[in-house]
């Protein structure tokens, strides 16, 4: 069996047991692969991908096209050694990749690990959770489909790129964390090469310099937010960015890890006060209880004495 691994990150490529494929002509044929691959999960009636693909012709004209892309794409397949019926499966109304089939692809990998990793903070993940992010950052070679711009397409690379910064975010916290500073700096640095204006991330760089020794490159790292806001945005940093920059400029600043240690000791502290605030109303209801059974005994005891005096 062949060894299959398609790329959809950067420009469309795939290899077959090691060679490079770099295209597959006709660029209708590799766009109805490429939409099949990145949906690998569901069929697609033809109907949906004629309307799909041929937006802009009738339905009648984009069948036909998409009956004749499907063949090209089939002749294409063959040719690079594939046999069509382990990838693809086909029929008169759909069309699916098969879920049998086996074959290595970038995205598949991507998502997958942040499936794995999404519900956990940056400063949670354990050593295994971080490298399985930066396995996924790693297939991660550039935009997906580079140089596509269907609007299918333009809305998929929109979410994996969310996806891809989302995990970069979780890395830098979890560099903090871990004190290891140069590591945090360089993800923080790739993140704003696909956002300058992530104002995040430009507080994070600013933690990271300042934990890191270089508190004149945490203060620039202000600077260099607040221009690219106004230039970009037409706005300020928010009140949370202006605080850390404060906190830097002032030498108050803590790392991630030390926060939280110290918010953990706050809310021990919280509990044993709140322990003892029980415990003192649980001792002065037991009091007012012996009180009252006091008070009641003697009572009984008034009530016995008066009737053995009116016998």
């Amino acid at each position: 069996m062949s060894k299959i691994n398609f790329y959809l990150f950067g420009k469309f490529c795939f290899k077959v047991d090691g060679k490079l494929i770099n295209k597959i002509e006709p660029h209708k044929a590799e766009e109805l692969l490429g939409f099949l691959l990145l949906n690998r999960d569901q069929p697609y009636s033809r109907e949906k991908l004629a309307d799909l693909l041929w937006r802009e012709i009738s339905p009648n004209q984009a069948s036909n096209y998409l009956r004749k892309t499907l063949w090209q794409l089939q002749c294409a397949l063959s040719r690079c050694g594939l046999n069509k019926t382990n990838l693809l499966l086909v029929n008169a109304e759909w069309l699916q990749v098969n879920p049998t089939s086996e074959f290595w692809l970038d995205v598949a990998v991507f998502e997958d690990s942040f499936k794995q990793t999404r519900r956990t903070l940056g400063r949670d993940l354990s050593e295994k959770q971080a490298q399985t992010i930066q396995n996924a950052a790693a297939v991660y070679r550039g935009e997906l489909l580079d140089s596509w711009y269907q609007d299918w397409c333009l809305y998929e690379r929109e979410r994996l790129e969310h996806q891809f910064l989302a995990m970069l975010d979780k890395l830098m916290e979890y560099c903090e964390v871990h004190e290891q500073y140069e590591e945090g700096l360089l993800y923080g640095e790739k993140i704003l090469r696909y956002d300058r204006a992530r104002e995040h991330t430009h507080r994070q760089l600013m933690r990271l310099y300042y934990l890191s020794g270089d508190r004149t490159a945490a203060l620039r790292q202000y600077q260099k937010c607040v221009k690219i806001l106004r230039n970009e945005l037409e706005v300020e940093p928010t009140q949370h960015t202006r605080k850390c920059f404060e906190m830097i400029r002032d030498d108050k600043l803590e790392n991630t890890k030390s926060s939280s240690n110290n918010i953990e000791n706050r809310a021990i502290t919280t509990r044993e006060k709140s322990s003892v605030t029980e415990f003192s109303h649980l001792d002065t209801l037991q009091e007012d209880l012996i009180k009252i059974q006091t008070l009641i005994a003697k009572d009984i005891q008034v009530i016995q004495n008066t009737l053995k005096e009116n016998q």
